[in-house]
């Protein structure tokens, strides 16, 4: 009986971290001669963009944003609350916002790192042909090439006259092998592209998880300021 409240904690400690990925989340402090009224009615030139609609009820705001322009000061946030509560120094504005841009940002590397794993699978898949079965290709060339001497010259012991060469046949092997030196098997399977969508896409999550909290407070704070 005594452990289910630290289970619960430890549960709650664990979503939070899981919503901390594309949640937002903070305060700012409501200058002072503020009411909470006050406070909300300076906010509402920031839900007066295309896509949103809130809803104020008492102290609390309900956002909700759709097909939001980029000229939004608030474009990254699909939905969210914001409140104003009683702080230690005076009046808070506490807001808890969701931002699907951030969530697709940080599953984007984990998608692109598995068409990665699957591309090298792929090329492990393409094993080269053992040395037996290139032995059997050789000999088999080499039969195909033989001139067979007439009875009578084999009889006379006149030597076996050379295999003509192909230049058609060593100008493509030739080709093939510089293509294959210079540059590498191009018609293999590259893990390459995937990994450098993956590092782009899990740069974008960084650079928006540390940047925007902070651009959203400031937004809030010079609101709240007029």
């Amino acid at each position: 009986m005594e452990s289910q409240p630290a289970t619960t904690t430890e549960t709650s400690g664990i979503l939070n971290l899981v919503r901390w990925i594309w949640h937002i989340r903070g305060e700012v402090s409501v200058p002072a001669g503020l009411c909470a009224d006050e406070a909300l009615s300076r906010l509402d030139p920031l839900f007066a963009h295309s896509g949103t609609t809130h809803a104020r009820m008492g102290d609390v705001v309900m956002v909700t944003k759709r097909d939001q322009l980029a000229q939004d000061p608030l474009s990254i946030v699909d939905s969210g609350t914001l409140r104003i509560e009683p702080g230690q120094q005076g009046l808070v504005l506490r807001y808890r916002l969701v931002s699907r841009a951030l969530l697709y940002c940080f599953l984007a590397p984990l998608l692109f790192l598995a068409i990665g794993q699957f591309t090298v699978f792929l090329g492990t898949l393409e094993k080269p042909p053992s040395e037996e079965q290139m032995k059997k290709e050789k000999a088999k060339e080499a039969k195909k090439g033989e001139i067979k001497l007439n009875p009578v010259d084999k009889f006379l012991g006149a030597p076996a006259p050379e295999k003509p060469k192909d230049e058609k046949k060593d100008a493509k092997k030739g080709a093939g092998d510089k293509k294959k030196d210079g540059d590498g098997e191009k018609d293999g399977f590259s893990p390459t592209p995937a990994y450098v969508f993956a590092g782009i896409f899990a740069a974008l999550w960084v650079l928006g998880r540390l940047l925007e909290p902070w651009l959203i407070r400031r937004r809030f704070q010079q609101t709240l300021e007029g």
